[in-house]
């Protein structure tokens, strides 16, 4: 039977950027869980409101951007720490958020959702909570994904609490994954792949869609 999500060890959340404490704690970590909530999907329409960060030991940090606001300095320095793995699912709309709205270029990272369409192929679904219900066994609630974002500073519990779950087990769904690839020899072709996707993030910014097609 799937577990429900509890409460996560730490949950902070701040204004606008991460606080010294907060950016000093995650510096250290090899890799970091990562998302993003905004008004909706299309880059340069919808703006960013809300960044996610997990570690490994279940600290969580929810980072509430303002409407107009362009940068957030200590989020930035940790987003392109060469030395941190940054961890997402659908990583491509994530990097693209960040880049569009705050000028951060995310380096390294590991995307979930990828990793799983050239793992998981005995399987169709490839969504957060499909990916998490396997190789986690906790089911993940999302009622709030299709909410509105834009008031960051009155968030509901609720969307807060989705938000912080979000993050939660993507480590551990990575190492899982991880393994599977390299088991399949499929790893290689897994980390190339991650390679390509700040490029597609680009594109998206940039309208161009698919360009790859006929």
């Amino acid at each position: 039977m799937p577990l429900h999500p509890n409460s996560p060890h730490t949950f902070n959340i701040f204004n606008q950027d991460l606080n010294e404490e907060s950016f000093r704690r995650y510096s250290k970590k090899q890799a970091l869980a990562i998302d993003t909530e905004a008004m909706g999907l299309i880059h340069g329409r919808d703006r960013l409101c809300l960044v996610q960060i997990c570690d490994e030991s279940d600290n969580v940090t929810c980072i509430r951007i303002e409407q107009h606001q362009t940068s957030a300095p200590l989020l930035k320095n940790l987003m392109e720490d060469p030395s941190i793995q940054k961890v997402f699912h659908f990583a491509r709309f994530d990097i693209a958020a960040m880049s569009s709205n705050l000028g951060i270029k995310v380096n390294p990272n590991f995307c979930t959702k990828v990793a799983s369409k050239l793992g998981r192929t005995y399987s169709p679904r490839h969504g957060l909570k499909e990916v998490i219900m396997e190789l986690v066994n906790v089911e993940l609630d999302k009622q709030a994904q299709s909410s509105d974002w834009g008031e960051v500073n009155e968030l509901t519990d609720k969307q807060l609490m989705y938000a912080a779950n979000d993050v939660r087990y993507l480590l551990k769904a990575k190492e899982k994954l991880e393994l599977m690839l390299k088991r399949e020899d499929r790893w290689e072709l897994a980390q190339r792949c991650f390679q390509c996707i700040p490029v597609m993030s680009d594109l998206d910014i940039n309208r161009f869609g698919n360009i790859f097609e006929h």
